[in-house]
């Protein structure tokens, strides 16, 4: 299964593949929170980097296991999805202290285990880096181990079903588990009084440097709302990253977009970006401390900086000029919509030429037909972004386009199909992420009438049967490529690399490999092509 962005980071802290969790750094107690939450957990603090899963799957489930259960076999649990009733969007209340329990069995804050638990997209995964860096400055002790932890953070994820009953079922083993539980993310935000987050510590996503508190909170018996929108979390606050090698920066939250499917938006809201010199200053940071990958996140890239009166434009250029010239440090840039995306390309084209930028773009589609993308009201047509790539392709020879579609939209006609499929066969994409229509409780979509869910599947079955059916990366066989070596495959062995174009490249693995060549550059000769990735064997380390 191909990465994107839900996907490359798509473990959460506890890390399947067996990882160190980072020595928690003591803050003294009696601190104030705006003080203890500057201190960075670097690893000149005391603490390290969480190295993530990866590897032929680097990129293949949007959760983490809890315990002994490996995330395909999470068991689905049914979501109501109210579809007959029309969706009125939650208020943003102020706090609301929903429920105290004084009596309640307590925990010493600050001496607790604390589990955390992420699902779903990159923006998420930075969310809990920060929830956790914050957690461990305040000496709490962080655990891969759900049986060891006294309490969970769990950071939930909107988009599809499958995503919300996953969270349903953490939160019914917390509970049987007699773990103290504080739900954050995008489900809280956009459902606050779904009947599953009852007598739960509900943490909002603009919330998020508030963790401490709401942990503590919870440990000592009650059970809190932090939902209230409010200015974006600092981008300085403590952090320990889910890939030492990896920082992920959030450009922004929210988006412009009303599509009628997303229940994301309900949660994120509307655009807000960070300052263009904030995000600088976050970008050199990271640079200072060794990373060898640079992730700009954002619901969408291209639209960047329109709330602020700046735009993404210049926000590259700022940045692109802040990277090493030599490439010791990647930058990739995050998933963008057509329509924002189409009046900077010559920007975006541009900043791929420099060695230090990736020349990859997450760009989703999601249908081939003009009548399927009004419905959706993704505002584009296809002659867009067709646009989009068409110039990519020329101006940037090898990069890598992805893009995302949804199967059995409401209302897709067999018509509507053929022009999908027609679109794939086309540009026959290095990366193409499929997903069955889920009608998401609360969205327009949800009250549109379905479409016969045999001939979803029909079509889903005929788009996976072509997307695996050609070998992208064949001509890559025999050549030599510099890649970028961040990550442990989920076999537990090989290491994951990507070239400058964004091929995933498995390498030998080991412990001596590992120390030779994680985080580093080196020169590999390709010797094998799979579908989703090719297999090197290393020359050189640079």
């Amino acid at each position: 299964m191909p990465p994107d962005e839900a996907g490359t980071l798509v473990e959460d802290l506890e890390d399947i593949g067996g990882a160190e969790t980072s020595d928690g750094i003591r803050v003294t107690r009696d601190l104030p929170p705006i003080v203890a939450t500057r201190r960075r957990a670097t690893a000149e603090s005391g603490s390290r980097g969480v190295r993530r899963g990866g590897g032929l799957g680097a990129c293949a489930a949007t959760n983490a296991a809890i315990g002994d259960v490996p995330p395909d076999r999470l068991e689905d649990v049914d979501v109501d999805d109210d579809e007959d009733e029309p969706y009125e969007p939650e208020p943003d209340d102020d706090d609301d202290f929903a429920l105290a329990r004084p009596n309640a069995a307590s925990i010493v804050p600050g001496r607790a285990k604390v589990h955390v638990r992420t699902f779903g997209c990159s923006h998420n995964i930075s969310d809990s880096e920060f929830m956790a860096g914050q957690l461990s400055a305040y000496g709490y002790t962080l655990t891969t181990s759900p049986e060891d932890a006294d309490l969970w953070v769990v950071n939930t994820c909107t988009v599809k079903n499958p995503s919300q009953s996953a969270m349903n079922t953490v939160i019914e083993r917390g509970k049987a588990a007699g773990k103290k539980l504080v739900i954050a993310g995008c489900v809280p935000q956009g459902d606050k009084n779904a009947r599953e987050l009852d007598d739960l510590t509900l943490l909002g996503v603009t919330q998020i440097d508030r963790v401490v508190e709401a942990v503590e909170r919870t440990l000592a018996g009650d059970a809190v709302r932090m939902l209230a929108k409010k200015t974006l979390p600092a981008l300085d606050l403590p952090k320990i990253r889910r890939n030492e090698h990896v920082e992920i920066v959030p450009l922004s939250t929210g988006c412009l977009g009303k599509c009628t499917y997303c229940k994301t938006k309900h949660a994120r809201g509307e655009l807000g970006s960070y300052a263009p010199e904030a995000l600088v200053a976050r970008v050199q940071t990271a640079i200072a401390e060794g990373v060898t990958e640079i992730w700009l996140s954002s619901e969408d890239t291209g639209a960047y900086g329109i709330d602020l009166g700046t735009d993404v434009t210049r926000l590259l250029r700022d940045v692109t000029a802040a990277l090493p010239k030599d490439g010791s440090c990647m930058l990739r840039l995050g998933m963008t919509n057509p329509p924002y995306i189409l009046a900077h390309l010559d920007a975006v084209a541009e900043a791929m030429h420099h060695p230090g930028v990736y020349a990859f773009l997450h760009i989703p589609v999601q249908a081939g037909s003009d009548a399927v993308l009004g419905r959706m009201k993704r505002e584009y047509v296809v002659a867009d972004f067709e646009k989009v790539v068409d110039t990519l392709l020329e101006r940037v020879p090898g990069i890598t386009i992805a893009t995302d579609i949804i199967c059995g939209f409401p209302g897709e006609t067999e018509e509507d199909w053929e022009m999908t499929m027609a679109l794939c066969r086309k540009y026959d994409f290095i990366e193409l992420h499929l997903s069955q229509f889920y009608p998401r409780p609360g969205t327009p979509a949800a009250r549109m009438k379905k479409v016969n869910s045999r001939e979803v599947k029909r079509r889903s079955r005929e788009l996976t049967n072509y997307i695996e059916s050609y070998l992208p990366h064949g001509a890559l066989v025999g050549t030599t490529q510099r890649v970028w070596v961040t990550d442990i495959a989920k076999d537990g062995i090989s290491l994951v690399a990507h070239t400058k174009s964004y091929v995933q490249v498995l390498l030998p693995g080991g412990e001596a490999e590992r120390a030779r060549l994680m985080g580093k550059s080196a020169v590999v000769k390709i010797i094998e092509s799979a579908r989703w990735y090719v297999r090197g064997e290393v020359l050189e380390v640079e």
